[in-house]
Parts: C-alpha cells; sequence; structure tokens
C-alpha cells in the first residue's frame, strides 16, 4: 500500500478516533500535521483527540495551532472553549463560547430567509 495523502490521513485518523484507537489516531494525524502544518483539519483533529485523554497541554497547542490557520471556524472555537472549561479558566472558556455565538449569528445573518 502507497502513502496516504494528508486527506486519507485526517480521514482515518478521525475515523481511528471514532472507534477508539487513539494511538492510531495520533499517529496518522501527526503525519499530517508532519506533512502540511497548514492542515487546519489535522490540527482540530488532534486538538480532540488529546482533549478525550485528558492531555490538555497537547490538546491547547494543537487547537491553537488551529486556531491560527483559520480563527473564524466554529468548531476549533467550541474546543478552545472546551479546552479552557477543563483547565478551569472560565474568563478564557466564555471568551471562545462566545466567539462561537458571534460565528452562528453570523452563519444565520448570511443565511436570513428575510434577505431573499
Amino acid at each position: 500500500m502507497g502513502e496516504l495523502s494528508i486527506r486519507d490521513l485526517v480521514e482515518e485518523g478521525t475515523l481511528d478516533f471514532t472507534l477508539g484507537d487513539l494511538d492510531a489516531a495520533k499517529e496518522k494525524l501527526g503525519k499530517a500535521t508532519d506533512q502540511d502544518p497548514d492542515c487546519f483539519d489535522a490540527w482540530l483533529a488532534l486538538a480532540e483527540v488529546y482533549l478525550s485523554e485528558r492531555s490538555l497541554e497537547k490538546a491547547l497547542e494543537s487547537a491553537e495551532k488551529a486556531h491560527a490557520l483559520n480563527n473564524d471556524e466554529l468548531h476549533i472555537n467550541t474546543t478552545l472553549s472546551r479546552i479552557w472549561v477543563e483547565f478551569g479558566d472560565k474568563e478564557k472558556a466564555e471568551h471562545f463560547a462566545a466567539q462561537v455565538r458571534m460565528i452562528s449569528w453570523k452563519e444565520e445573518l448570511k443565511n436570513d430567509p428575510a434577505e431573499n
């Protein structure tokens, strides 16, 4: 079997995570970020894997890398809020939760049927 594409690594790593194989997920997602340090989806998935095993420092590091690539994305802001909840930092958790609400509102306004 040949080398997997970055997209395949992310998809298979995400599948491994959902099936509970965290080591395989981290390996594949790590390969994806090694091959493409700007792969938002890999950093986001890696943050979720680390958060699920309560490796909070690694989760935060991965989430911050994803956030730097796309700070206006709903899921990464949700993940960062959840990470800060786990750290017990209410102020930072609320900041990212507010970002999620603002992003959601922007999306609702874009899709407002009253404007059509």
